[in-house]
């Protein structure tokens, strides 16, 4: 909204009504004006044309147009400012006699096809005033005259013009009347500008200087009324101000004191910050040395430990030696697993933990951790169920290994604080949207509980719930903690609820996506439909969940408590014993020894406790002995499969490999780690060479030619990083493959060794499995003796990584040959949609790729194409970092030649597909 001053103001209200009021009263004025002058007009001519029309009356009757001319052209030259002619018309409406001739005559008379006037008319044209009087004959004994016929009109026309220069003269002098009222109004605005705005103006310019620190300033003089008044109060406002402004300028020299002491003092505490820093980041520095020697330090003995323990498994062993072998392998196993949690812990901390982002089996994945942790539970007789939401697909996307170790920790701190009962563990399906899965898994115990005080401590690093939980039950405290930030870097949410001596349920949530991809051989319940199973089972909630997924299959399930005295034969049995409460072996003897009356097959599901029992019961009957908890694919394949007779020790079967004929070189400075390493080199390649040292290891570099190098990193003397800069300078070893063996897992050591030169890495305990990925890799041109029953296609362009990599296929698909090919199969028929979309992309068309990319990424990591995995998420990782499409058309279009590369060396695996 515009504003306006005060100046404008004053002018406008003065000025304003002045001239409002004047034109309205000028236009009322004018306008009766201008009528009454017309009026007046007319008066005059009815005045004129009336006497006319009877003394035209005797000469119109006696043809006498001479006299009728004379009496007109005198009335005409007597009245001649106003009239401009006058004409007498017959009865026949024809012309008798006219003052005077001119080309208009023909408008005086009446229109032929209209009869002639007989009373006066007054017609208004443009410029004059037209009158029209009838003439009657004046008969001696007629004397009502409006009855008497017209013998004839008179017409008048008269000139409007001295009428209108009169109008215009008023006009005129009622302009001039207005103008005069406007400036005499003016003149009283000004006047009252003056003795207002004047004084106004020297009040905002004094406040200026007001505002800009002139304190000492007065309005001086003598004003009017209201103003004076103001003017009194402003004076009054500066000595206000005068004073405060002296006052304030002594706080602030005070403040001013106080603040010199004040920075003196940050100046102390910001060096002595800045020394606190400088300790804290070399205790940071310290911290990650002492974890990356502790980590090496304990790994490098536990190498050998679990090496050697896993070698003397594959030897023909006695039962009670492999089971001294197994304790051996999991005590170092959890020793391990210690470890892992502090390393893991740091790399949380610093935030460079990596996440996986794989296809696996959803139902698979959470039955190995009950397997894993149903030992623990079954000491302390407690029941351990699962039950998963069966709108769940069987097939997702994420990390598996990191879940697992989240559950893991939850149902494993579940156990070790409860004493008797139960845990339930249960994964609801909240939202299906888009492939996009939210899922919330709960775990409920019937435990301790934990306290209102003790909740507050419970994911505190290093901290657990008491401080008398760590000497009772063990753990170093970090369990929960890693459990919370995994689960934030999965973009899950984690929480619990718990009451003391009433038991905790913690849950959490997860986001994961669908695929289709097969994953393992999924549940065929087909053969089952409509057969009957008997179930017995104590422990109520593992009934309910038992019972209900084994309907979902479409059996007919009668469940009970404990074994009924009667009941009618079923097809099938299942006897589950509850780990609380297990019957003498002479009662389940008897239930065994009784197995074909109560079903065509009996199946005993015990605590893996009480597995001893396993080869009494199959020799008294039953079908098979299944451990709890009871995995339902394991127990639809006994009610579908044949009956097996189990054997308790596996003969141990020598494999025979044909043996890769390349020349490996092994470095290291511990002799049982070296001793360990050559042997399951020598399982695999022809010729081993061994050295202790790098020193050592130079020198035999410079005599001969190795196809692989395996170099161990921290060494005496000459470390594995020099004595591999020094082997590269030898031309027998100068494009050998050089691959890193370290028991450093610290985040960004990868990194670091193969900016240095390294060609691979390999982190101790050393996997069979990994080790045989990383010959493969390294000497794949030699790798017959790792073919399944397909050759090894080598790439088109001769280099040294294949497209398709058959023995990772085949070890990503657990050995399953058909399930490899399938995969593969699948992968190769998704190329097509790929390839469309992103030459689209290329073309310049908006699309948005990362879905896409995504999508193949997943189904990479069980298809054995590595060199397309690694693409994907390269690709993946710039995309989510919002690089646009210019930015990675490298990328995109290595992605369409490596897609041509897979697809034309898949065809042997997929011709008898």
């Amino acid at each position: 909204m515009t504003k306006y001053g005060l100046r404008a103001r004053v002018i406008t209200l003065t000025i304003a009504p002045t001239l409002i009021v004047g034109v309205l009263l000028s236009a009322i004025f004018i306008s009766n004006r201008y009528q009454e002058l017309e009026n007046q007009l007319s008066v005059t001519g009815q005045a004129i044309i009336e006497p006319l029309a009877i003394a035209s009356e005797i000469g119109l009757a006696n043809e006498s147009r001479e006299n009728v001319r004379r009496l007109i052209g005198h009335t005409h030259k007597q009245f001649s400012k106003y009239v401009r002619s006058i004409a007498v018309f017959s009865g026949q409406n024809d012309l008798f006699v006219t003052s005077n001739y001119h080309h208009n005559l023909d408008s005086l008379a009446v229109q032929r096809d209209l009869p002639i006037p007989s009373k006066l008319q007054v017609v208004r044209l443009q410029d004059s005033l037209l009158l029209r009087a009838p003439i009657r004959a004046i008969g001696r004994f007629n004397t009502n005259l409006d009855n008497e016929q017209p013998i004839g009109y008179i017409a008048m026309e008269m000139d409007l013009s001295s009428v209108r220069l009169q109008q215009y003269q008023e006009v005129i002098a009622v302009c001039v009347v207005l103008l005069l009222g406007i400036i005499l109004s003016s003149f009283f605005a000004y006047r009252l500008l003056m003795d207002v705005t004047h004084p106004i103006t020297q009040m905002v310019n004094m406040i200026d200087r007001i505002r800009r620190g002139h304190l000492d300033v007065r309005i001086e003089g003598k004003l009017l009324g209201e103003l004076d008044t103001l003017k009194n109060g402003i004076n009054a406002m500066a000595i206000s101000l005068s004073e405060y402004h002296l006052e304030m300028q002594q706080s602030i020299d005070q403040a001013t004191s106080d603040l010199r002491e004040t920075l003196e003092q940050l100046e102390i505490q910001n060096v002595e910050l800045d020394i606190a820093k400088k300790n804290a980041q070399e205790a940071a520095r310290v911290k990650s040395e002492f974890l990356a020697n502790m980590s090496h330090e304990l790994r490098t003995p536990l190498n050998g430990v679990i090496g050697f323990t896993r070698q003397m498994l594959k030897t023909q062993l006695s039962s009670s030696q492999q089971d001294y072998l197994l304790t051996i392998e999991k005590s170092a196993n959890n020793l391990l697993t210690i470890i892992n949690d502090i390393l893991d812990f740091s790399k949380l901390e610093a935030g460079k933990l990596l996440l996986e982002n794989i296809p696996f089996d959803f139902e698979d994945s959470l039955d190995e951790v009950m397997r894993l942790l149903a030992p623990m539970a079954h000491e302390k007789g407690l029941e351990l169920n699962l039950r998963i939401d069966p709108r769940i697909p069987p097939g997702v996307i994420g990390d598996p290994l990191r879940i697992q170790q989240v559950l893991t920790n939850l149902i494993g701190n579940a156990t070790k604080f409860t004493e008797r009962g139960h845990i339930n563990v249960s994964v609801e399906l909240k939202q299906y949207r888009d492939e996009n899965l939210e899922l919330q898994f709960v775990i409920r115990d019937t435990g301790i509980g934990i306290s209102e005080r003790q909740q507050a401590q419970l994911f505190q690093a290093f901290r657990q719930a008491d401080t008398s939980i760590s000497r009772r039950y063990g753990g170093t405290g970090l369990g929960l903690v890693i459990t919370q930030k995994l689960v934030q870097r999965m973009g899950g949410d984690i929480g619990f609820n718990s009451r003391l001596h009433q038991g905790s349920t913690f849950w959490f949530t997860l986001s994961l996506m669908h695929t289709d991809l097969p994953l393992i051989q999924p549940i065929d319940g087909t053969a089952l439909q409509g057969k009957s199973l008997l179930l017995i089972e104590p422990d109520g909630e593992s009934r309910h969940v038992l019972s209900e997924r084994l309907t979902q299959l479409g059996l007919v399930v009668h469940s009970y408590p404990k074994r009924p005295d009667t009941f009618e034969r079923t097809t099938y049995a299942l006897y589950c014993i509850d780990a609380n409460d297990v019957p003498e072996p002479e009662q389940l003897l008897d239930w065994a020894s009784n197995a074909d009356d109560v079903a065509e097959k009996v199946i005993f599901c015990l605590p893996t406790t009480e597995l001893a029992l396993s080869e009494q019961l199959l020799q008294s009957g039953v079908a098979a002995c299944l451990a709890k908890p009871l995995s339902v694919r394991k127990l639809i394949e006994q009610l579908q499969g044949p009956v097996q007779e189990p054997k308790l020790l596996p003969p141990v079967t020598e494999v025979h490999l044909s043996k890769t004929p390349v020349t490996v070189m092994a470095v290291d400075d511990n002799p049982a780690n070296l001793k360990l390493i050559t042997a399951l080199l020598k399982e695999r390649v022809a010729h081993v060479v061994t050295a202790s040292d790098g020193t050592t290891a130079l020198e035999k570099a410079k005599e001969r030619h190795f196809d692989l190098i395996l170099m161990d990193i921290q060494m005496p003397e000459m470390d594995g990083v020099t004595a591999s800069q020094e082997i590269r300078k030898t031309p027998l070893n100068q494009y050998t493959p050089i691959v890193a063996v370290t028991a450093h897992a610290m985040s960004g050591e990868r990194e670091r060794l193969i900016s240095e030169g390294m060609d691979d890495y390999l982190t101790k305990p050393i996997e069979e499995h990994i080790l045989e990925q990383v010959l493969h890799q390294w000497t794949h041109t030699h790798a017959d003796a790792f073919q399944p029953t397909t050759p090894l296609i080598a790439s088109n362009n001769g280099n040294m990584s294949l497209s398709v990599d058959w023995s990772l296929a085949m070890k990503q698909a657990a050995g399953k040959e058909a399930l490899a090919k399938e995969m593969l199969h699948m992968l190769v028929r998704s190329f097509s949609a790929v390839e469309d979309i992103v030459q689209r992309s290329l073309n310049g068309e908006v699309i948005d790729l990362l879905p896409v990319i995504h999508k193949l990424h997943g189904s990479c990591a069980y298809s054995g194409v590595p060199k397309l995995k690694k693409l994907c998420f390269d690709l993946e990782s710039a995309l989510k970092a919002n690089a646009s499409i210019e930015d990675v058309e490298p990328e995109l279009l290595e992605l369409m030649d490596e897609l041509d590369n897979i697809r034309q060396q898949a065809e042997p695996y997929l011709e008898n597909n």
